[in-house]
């Protein structure tokens, strides 16, 4: 690995000097050429989102559904040490495998790949420390509910809402506008908030955000402590037991790239409490007390119990067995139930319940020395891309960083096709771009019914303060069983 040198005082982040120090010039592999990088520049370390970010697109509402126009979007990272000393072309092949190389070339060509800020036209130059990577993208994001996010209180100190099912809190993977932090940035004027707790996509229920650090250290204290109390509320299959009932199985994360866990002994410690509150002849609700914060953990304890959540796209799938999991019983290695996983998903053309693409699968069970970042994407079937032609994936495999911004390419000779304008339902035109494989597709979107799934955090009390939300209605005890859900 090439020796990592640090960036010296006084100097312009970006600047290039006539004669750069001999501790910053390597030589490139191959032949003489010197390249400097200049020295990493100072990130602003906050949490908040600017309006230039809320103004890179807008939204729309369609069928029941919130949606986000495509938009250009720059990835950006800085060089990982282990890809120090290897060519740009070799990174983005074992790394970024989610699109082809012809695609990094024909990128290349019109502009969009650029290091250091510099446009790439070379994919065997040699990436060195601090090198700055930017790929502009066209970006697509999955379509949410249109259901409104509630604000249940605000004061100087913290917001709460009710998170609707299938929004994601944060930024990940193709999700960005469509998430409750660009949401209530965009729409209730809320800015600068910080995350005190996480909820799943498809979890709905109250979800706390602190307007200060201090708050959000203050109550992270709390949690840490254990001296935050959770109630969720669910609606499970079959009978759940009317005597409380408490489960303390470990859980293990299977793949944190899919977002799959089960119980395992070598897995973390938790607990957790279940009361029935209702049995309708079919379908039990349960109110759930987490006394730990695990991923997925009352999914997976209600899974391990034999009571899987009804529309649970995870834990209620066959692919677990016949058993679905009840008591642990699987009898699949991890690599077999996420293929599993994946290919009932693929029969039902629901991969975006599984947040990740059949390719996203692959990387993730075909070699353990991947990229581990979390990755929230939909599948996506493309035809072969040759040098000549402009069809890639979308984009999922950059780093997402609140510091990437809105940037239209620039105009080049590529050889493409040119960009040609769509309209939307609503009247409206959107221009599609050569390169997007997506802007190419025509998908069928999920119902409004198929982004809830049964799970919704009911209330959250902390030492100075409690917050609830109302009751949802397929928790109720008049609510009838639709008849299109299988059982």
């Amino acid at each position: 690995m090439a020796e990592a040198t640090a960036a010296g005082p006084g100097r312009e982040g970006g600047e290039q000097e006539d004669t750069p120090p001999a501790a910053k010039r390597r030589r490139l592999q191959g032949g003489g050429a010197e390249r400097f990088v200049p020295p990493p520049r100072k990130l602003n370390p906050g949490v908040s989102f600017s309006e230039a970010h809320f103004a890179e697109t807008s939204y729309y509402f369609e069928g029941g559904l919130r949606k986000v126009r495509p938009y250009y979007f720059d990835f950006q990272t800085y060089c990982k040490g282990r890809w120090v000393g290897k060519s740009l072309l070799h990174v983005f092949a074992s790394e970024f495998r989610a699109h082809p190389l012809a695609y990094y070339r024909v990128a290349a060509r019109a502009g969009r790949l650029r290091l250091n800020e510099q446009p790439v036209r070379d994919l065997d130059v040699v990436l060195k420390n601090n090198d700055f990577l930017r790929n502009t993208a066209h970006r697509h994001e999955p379509p949410v509910t249109a259901q409104p996010i509630q604000v249940l209180a605000e004061n100087d100190e913290m917001v709460v809402v009710d998170k609707p099912s299938s929004l994601p809190v944060h930024p990940c993977g193709r999700f960005r506008h469509n998430t409750v932090i660009f949401i209530l940035g965009k729409e209730h004027d809320l800015k600068e908030l910080h995350t005190i707790h996480r909820l799943d996509r498809m979890t709905s229920g109250v979800l706390m955000f602190a307007k200060t650090l201090e708050v959000s250290k203050r109550i992270d204290e709390q949690v840490r402590q254990r001296q935050l109390e959770k109630e969720y509320v669910c609606r499970v299959l079959g009978e759940f037991p009317e005597n409380e009932v408490v489960c303390e199985e470990p859980i293990l994360v299977v793949s944190y790239k899919v977002g799959v866990c089960r119980v395992d002994p070598k897995g973390k410690s938790c607990k957790t409490v279940f009361q029935r509150l209702s049995y309708n002849g079919k379908t039990s609700v349960v109110k759930c007390f987490p006394h730990t914060g695990r991923t997925h953990q009352i999914r997976v304890h209600l899974q391990f119990l034999g009571h899987p959540i009804v529309n649970d796209p995870i834990y209620n799938m066959e692919a677990w067995g016949p058993a679905k999991g009840k008591g642990g019983k699987i009898d699949k290695t991890d690599e077999e139930l996420l293929k599993a996983l994946v290919e009932e998903h693929n029969a039902k053309l629901s991969f975006d319940m599984l947040d990740i693409s059949e390719e996203g699968l692959k990387l993730s069970t075909g070699s353990k020395d991947q990229d581990s970042s979390g990755s929230c994407t939909q599948t996506v079937e493309v035809t072969a891309i040759t040098e000549n032609s402009c069809g890639t994936e979308d984009s999922k495999s950059q780093e997402d960083s609140s510091q990437n911004s809105y940037s239209k390419p620039e105009t080049s000779e590529t050889g493409c096709e040119e960009a040609s304008p769509s309209r939307t339902l609503d009247g409206d035109i959107e221009e599609k771009d050569p390169l997007c494989a997506e802007c190419k597709i025509i998908r069928q979107d999920p119902s409004p019914k198929e982004l809830v799934m049964y799970l919704h955090a009911l209330r959250y009390k902390g030492a100075e303060f409690e917050y609830c939300s109302k009751m949802p209605d397929w928790a109720l005890e008049d609510w009838e069983e639709c008849q299109e859900l299988k059982l």
